[in-house]
């Protein structure tokens, strides 16, 4: 596996990182399994966040006995210095150590969210503090949108930034990786399958790996999958495969969501899934995950087009920064449900 040295610091930080927000989701013996494999196989990059359910306590109770062997990341998604540094001194006693190596103001997407945490009184303020006192070790910022990250992190307030690269969402590498890359940031990429809808996952894979990034965060949830994911990187990307990768990513990121969630659907349709899956769906099919999505949002789907309030202009439409065309994009998903049934 590659290995490089993270941004500004002496880190040399292995390509793929553990992504631990899915680990509640399993008992609790397979995700300590799958942390200290994940160590035993020389990855040492761990990224969780307060707001993953139990995630950070599962990993203090896995693998904080091995706390010199990794990079330990974790996140508040508070916006005031009261209630962010609480959650930094609850995260440090779940993690079990007394230092974290990058703590990340979280899923920040809007303008007021920003100037919010960039107030005096603001979370990034209790970073600061938590910074002077020994308990983090540097500060970084995470969100759905690119072109907005890139204007923030400009000022050169964070060393690191973490957002989406996959080939259903290449458009970090606009704006965003070259000013980080400027600054010598750290460059974090997460979302490589874009929740599960992209594959075959080795494929995938090596589009982020194929970047400018340091380390590709993959969300892992046993020794099966690290062996998975760590397959993928096990060969550098040449030439050739960078074109072709580049090319299918032009392809599937037509779509154009960054998933923002600016477009919140009083039916509840999940539209940055189903906009980001679309272009996906049409070139490969689904995974058996996409599926599952597709059948769970069946009602949804077909109440959309009749939905009142948004007869003449869908509700969604109106709120996309990026004006997408959200209400058609669902209506072809109804009909690709449609066929699924009758075949």
């Amino acid at each position: 596996m590659r290995y490089t040295m993270l941004g500004k610091t002496d880190f040399n930080v292995s390509s793929l990182g553990f992504g631990a927000m899915n680990l509640p989701g399993v008992p609790f013996e397979q995700a300590r399994d799958a942390l200290n494999f994940a160590l035993d196989q020389g990855i040492n990059y761990i990224d969780t966040a307060a707001g993953y359910r139990n995630s950070e306590e599962i990993i203090g109770a896995s693998i904080s006995h091995r706390r010199d062997e990794f990079f330990l990341a974790t996140k508040t998604n508070k916006r005031d210095y009261a209630a962010a540094k609480e959650e930094i001194n609850r995260s440090l006693e779940r993690l079990q150590t007394e230092q974290v190596d990058l703590l990340q103001i979280h899923y920040v997407n809007y303008v007021h969210e920003f100037k919010a945490v960039m107030a005096e009184g603001g979370a990034y303020e209790a970073a600061l503090e938590a910074q002077r006192e020994g308990k983090v070790k540097y500060i970084g910022i995470t969100g759905h949108r690119p072109e907005l990250l890139a204007k923030w992190i400009s000022k050169g307030q964070f060393d690191q930034v973490l957002f989406h690269l996959n080939l259903a969402q290449p458009f970090a590498l606009n704006e965003l990786i070259p000013e980080a890359t400027g600054q010598n940031m750290m460059k974090i990429a997460m979302k490589p399958l874009s929740g599960g809808f992209i594959q075959p996952v080795e494929t995938a894979i090596r589009y982020p790996y194929s970047q400018d990034v340091h380390v590709i965060i993959s969300g892992m949830t046993s020794r099966q999958e690290v062996q998975e994911n760590m397959a993928a990187m096990e060969q550098e990307v040449g030439d050739g495969e960078r074109v072709e990768l580049e090319q299918l990513a032009d392809e599937l990121g037509e779509h154009n969501c960054r998933r923002c969630n600016y477009c919140s659907c009083p039916l509840e349709i999940r539209i940055p899934d189903v906009m980001i899956s679309s272009k996906i769906r049409e070139k490969f099919g689904l995974l058996p995950k996409g599926e599952e999505f597709y059948q769970m949002q069946k009602d949804q789907f077909l109440s959309c087009a009749d939905y009142e309030p948004c007869k003449d202009k869908p509700l969604c439409e109106q709120k996309c920064p990026y004006h997408l065309p959200m209400r058609k994009v669902i209506m072809e998903s109804v009909s690709y449900l449609t066929r699924s049934v009758s075949k």
